[in-house]
């Protein structure tokens, strides 16, 4: 029994012993590298709004003047219109008499 004892007694040793033997100190190198650095992104603007001008006056060309040589007159001028004018008024005249001749033959006269 006393080997038993001793036995026991050695064991208990040897396990008391492992514990402080498991105390250690442990030395390590490392290599870490720095976190990522944030900036903040930039802010977006939106374009300026679109003025619009008018826009610029139409470029007109008018007809180029012409020169008149000669005699034309303003009393020729207005024998002229007159004489067209009597001619359209002669060929209206002249229309509505065969309208009025073709209503009669048919009988529709003016009543």
């Amino acid at each position: 029994m006393t080997k038993k004892i001793g036995l026991a007694m050695l064991a208990l040793a040897v396990g008391a012993i492992s514990t402080v033997a498991s105390a250690h100190v442990d030395v390590g190198i490392g290599l870490v590298a720095p976190a990522p650095l944030y900036y903040p992104a930039q802010p977006v603007y939106p374009p300026p709004p679109m003025v619009y001008a008018p826009p610029p006056p139409p470029v007109v060309y008018g007809p180029q003047p012409a020169l008149v040589y000669g005699d034309d007159d303003w009393r020729q001028r207005e024998w002229r219109e007159h004489r067209e004018w009597r001619k359209r008024q002669w060929r209206h005249h002249e229309e509505r008499a065969r309208e009025h001749a073709w209503h009669e033959r048919d009988g529709r006269g003016d009543d």
